[in-house]
């Protein structure tokens, strides 16, 4: 019997088999991957930049985009990935999560970021928040469904993510709560996506008028 690192265990291979994994390939080597921390830094400068400028095209632009790249994760991460993970074996979704989630960690902040912040420069902008705004109520209730997105997002999905991140780098991980933590984050996301949907349809109507 072969242990690894989530703790589950594997049975021998067979000659000319495929061996398990070793337990420093469930390691992420960092719990925020620094290599993507200058692309960040480029989208926040280019949204402060879009956004002291004042120009519509350019607030627009990053409004869109982080909604856009926003709701097509968490469609994508909870009705084709959650699915995929809950027929995958405890140390299958410790490898996967050991990749998916460090990269995780910096997009979605990001994302919820960019789309918020650009959100709310472009309701200034074309007056939404206005309240003799003809459709106001239409942009308010883009802001409740975003704002509850937005706790979601931060408030469950992020620390079920680094809660991830931190258990895989214990010396002898738990591969029952990763798995567990993982179906949290794979459900939330799944609400959060259902959610989206509401706000393409409240945004299109806004955009219509």
């Amino acid at each position: 019997m072969t242990e690894i690192a989530t703790g589950a265990r594997f049975e021998s291979p067979a000659a000319g088999a495929e061996a398990p994994p070793r337990p420093g390939a469930l390691v992420p080597k960092t719990i925020v991957p620094l290599q993507g921390l200058p692309i960040v830094g480029v989208v926040l400068i280019g949204l402060v930049v879009a956004i002291a400028s004042n120009k519509l095209w350019a607030v627009d632009f990053f409004h869109v985009v982080g909604g856009a790249l926003w709701t097509g994760i968490d469609l994508f991460v909870g009705f084709i990935v959650g699915p995929i993970l809950g027929r995958l074996s405890i140390p299958a979704r410790a490898e996967f999560s050991a990749r998916f989630m460090p990269k995780m960690m910096l997009i979605m902040p990001t994302l919820v970021t960019v789309t918020l912040a650009a959100g709310w420069q472009l309701g200034l902008l074309k007056g939404f928040v206005n309240a003799g705004y003809p459709n106001h109520e239409w942009a308010v209730a883009s802001y409740v469904v975003v704002a509850v997105m937005a706790v979601v997002a931060l408030g469950v999905l992020e620390p079920a993510n680094i809660a991830v991140l931190f258990e895989m780098r214990k010396p002898e991980p738990n591969g029952e709560v990763i798995a567990k933590l993982m179906s949290r984050f794979v459900w939330a996301a799944g609400i959060t996506g259902t959610m989206q949907v509401a706000t393409l349809i409240i945004m299109t109507k806004l955009a219509s008028v």
